[in-house]
Order: structure tokens, then sequence, then C-alpha cells
């Protein structure tokens, strides 16, 4: 925009410009749009916009009724139409106005000169004032597909914050997913080896040496998760269910209907691992049963209790990442059964 206004501004006072002190004046409403030119990508409209508008204004006034100049018009061409489009209100209006100004100073000539009417209806009305409506025209056109591009990078922009606001959300859920988990099964066995010290040491150390390696895995699981290296493993999670429930002196049964999607298996894994980690903290279970299935997983325990299902937000978070994937989460309470089930329908799964 800048290369254009001073080349075109140059080439009008080249053509126009009969004595030097018409080219200095002329130059003056052409430095003026150039000016505008520069700071119009700023915000809002820059303070020097005005001074420029006023100077190519008197120009044009100056170069029609004095120099005899009909391209005197130019500056003020160029800075109304630039700016026109960025008023915050009555920007049609200003618009008008601009090309109503241009109209009436180009036939203001004819005071001056009444015998050469078509002349100057020509070159001191219809030229400018057309020129003006389209430059006018396509800045409107042009702001219009300008703030579309603002605001499509500010779309951009809020995606992206979004989207690491997100990533925070899952390493959180993550993080909380294998330390909380940890927590209650160190407690739990610690609680364990306190009862077994008066009755059976060797297996009360045993006890402990399982708690060590508990928190040396996941000392290295929190390292791999900061790397976005942890994959969470069906099987393991399932064996280690079993592992605590057994040592928590609940009775656990597992049924294969047939084999998991590997596709779903990750995902399935958290949910394990959370129902896990729920029943050990809240329910005072007997029983549990764990159920695989080609699209999902379901846990059914008897130990319920008075916990509401708005207490439990791992799952809450759990609900919103399976659904995310293609598949559905659904939690029961009922009789003082609690039954966790996610499932992904056959072809649904997103992984």
């Amino acid at each position: 925009m800048v290369v254009v206004t001073l080349s075109v501004g140059a080439l009008l006072i080249a053509v126009d410009a009969r004595t030097w002190w018409q080219a200095v004046i002329l130059s003056t409403g052409v430095t003026a749009a150039f000016v505008a030119s520069v700071q119009w990508a700023a915000v809002g409209i820059p303070r020097v916009v005005r001074p420029c508008l006023i100077v190519a204004a008197a120009v044009w006034v100056v170069g029609a009724l004095v120099l005899d100049a009909h391209t005197a018009f130019y500056g003020v061409s160029v800075v109304g139409s630039l700016y026109a489009p960025k008023l915050p209100r009555h920007r049609v209006l200003a618009a008008g106005a601009l090309v109503v100004f241009v109209a009436l100073v180009g036939a203001a000539r004819l005071l001056l000169a009444p015998t050469d009417v078509r002349e100057i209806l020509t070159f001191y009305v219809l030229v400018p004032t057309g020129v003006t409506v389209v430059v006018t025209g396509s800045m409107f056109v042009g702001q219009v597909f300008y703030n579309l591009v603002e605001e499509l990078e500010d779309t951009r922009e809020h995606e992206a914050e979004l989207a690491v606001v997100q990533e925070r959300m899952r390493f959180a859920s993550d993080l909380h997913d294998i330390q909380g988990h940890t927590l209650h099964v160190v407690k739990l066995k610690i609680t364990l080896a306190e009862r077994l010290l008066g009755v059976d040491i060797e297996r009360a150390r045993n006890e402990l040496k399982e708690v060590r390696a508990l928190v040396g895995d996941t000392i290295a699981q929190t390292k791999e998760l900061a790397y976005a290296q942890r994959r969470l493993n069906l099987p393991a999670e399932l064996e280690n269910a079993k592992n605590l429930f057994e040592a928590a002196g609940i009775h656990v049964r597992v049924e294969r209907e047939a084999e998991v999607d590997e596709r779903a298996t990750e995902l399935l894994g958290q949910v394990l691992r959370e129902t896990t980690t729920n029943i050990l903290r809240h329910a005072q279970a007997t029983y549990v049963k764990i159920t695989l299935s080609a699209t999902g997983i379901s846990v059914l325990n008897d130990g319920a209790g008075t916990t509401p299902l708005s207490s439990l937000g791992g799952l809450s978070t759990l609900r919103e990442r399976v659904a995310d994937n293609g598949g559905e989460l659904r939690v029961e309470k009922r009789g003082g059964r609690f039954l966790t089930l996610a499932r992904f329908p056959s072809g649904r799964i997103d992984q």
C-alpha cells in the first residue's frame, strides 16, 4: 500500500505540476497520504491521521481553486478512504461526506472558470469523485477481509490456548491417576504390614518391599509421563487390580467374554485403575466382578456406600476423554452396588 501510494503520487505530481512550487504543494498532499498509509495497520486511528486529513484537504482546495491542478484530490482521497472504514461508528456517513467534499471543491472551480464547464465537470468533479468512490468502496471491502483475517487469527490463538489448557488438564489427570492410585495402595499395604508385624514378620517385610517397588515404579511412570511416554497396559492393570483387591480381603472375579480391541486398551486401563482406586478409597466392598468384552470393560462391586457420584472427579474426567475417543463411560449406583461401565461401540474407537 505504501509503495503504491508513493508511486501513484509521484506520477501525478510529474504530470500535473508546472512549476516547482506547485510540485511542493502537491507533494505535501502525497506526503500526508504516505504518512497515513504507513500508520494504517495500527490498532484504531492514530493521532497523526487528523492532521494528515486536514493537510490533504487543504491541498485539494488550493490545487482546485488556485493551482489549476486537477490531481490535487489524490491526498485527501487516499487518507479519507483509508480511515473511513476504520471509524468506530458512522463509517458510511464519513465516506459519503468525503465524496461530497471532493465533488463540491471540484465544482467550486466553475466559479473561477464558468466557460469551461465540460472540462471542469470532467477533470475536477467526475474523475476525482469517481476515483474517491472506487477507492473508498475498495477499502470498505478490504477492511471487511482484514477484519475476517484478524478474527481468524484470534480464533486460532484461542484454539491454541484451549489446546494448551486441555493438555494441562490431561497431564494433571494422568498425574492424579499415577500418584493418587499409588498413595492409596501404599497406605493400604503399610496398614497391612503394621498388622502383620506382631504376627508374621516375613510377610510384613514382603509387603514393605512391595511398597518400595511400587514407589519406585511410580517415580519411573512420572518421569515417563513428563516425556509423554506413558502407556497403560490393560493386562498389567488387571493383574494389579486383582492383587490389590485380594490384599484388601475383597473377593475378585474376572470374566473374559472376548479379547479387548487393542486400540482401546490404554483408556480402559485408565478406567480400571481409577475404578480400583475409588473402590479401595470409598467403598466397603466384599466382592468385585470385572468383565472384559470386545468393546469395553465393566467393574461391579457390592460396597457402594454413601459416597455421592459427584465426588468421583477422576471418573468425570475419564468420561470426557472416553467420549472424545468415540466411546461412553457410565456409572450407576443401585441397591448397594456400584457399576462402572466403559465401552466403545464397534467401529467407533478413535484412538
